[in-house]
């Protein structure tokens, strides 16, 4: 019976319609059937997750901070002066923390970006040796 339906004129239409660009039912199935492997793979990070984000930039941020507050210290401490070297690097600290995180967050950023936009694109179909 699978001979009969490849066979005559209906093949020609068939053949004809799937060289045209739109989307076949197999491709959207095959489509969506890989999105749902990847979201299983790579799950969807939750609450946890952002709030360990939060805390790993908020380190990125206070652990240079306090280490120029430190320096500063010290320094205040072995060579006083007219200008706190305390306050100075504090500042120098912070602004070295916060360029630090916002350069972290712009690279994960531009990370998920990529990922969508690779999901978004269509792949090569694998082959499975039909006659498309």
């Amino acid at each position: 019976m699978s001979t009969e339906l490849g066979s005559g004129s209906g093949s020609s239409l068939n053949s004809a319609s799937r060289s045209t660009s739109a989307p076949t039912l197999a491709g959207q199935i095959g489509d969506k059937a890989a999105r749902k492997l990847k979201a299983r793979r790579d799950p969807t990070p939750g609450v946890w997750f952002g709030l360990g984000m939060m805390g790993l930039i908020g380190w990125s941020v206070v652990v240079p901070t306090l280490l120029g507050a430190a320096l500063g210290l010290w320094l205040d401490a072995r060579h006083p002066g007219t200008h706190s070297w305390t306050l100075a690097l504090l500042v120098g600290g912070l602004t070295l923390g916060c360029f630090n995180a916002w350069r972290w967050v712009a690279k994960e950023d531009r990370a998920m970006r990529d990922t969508q936009d690779d999901d978004d694109k269509p792949g090569p179909r694998p082959q499975d040796g039909r006659d498309e």
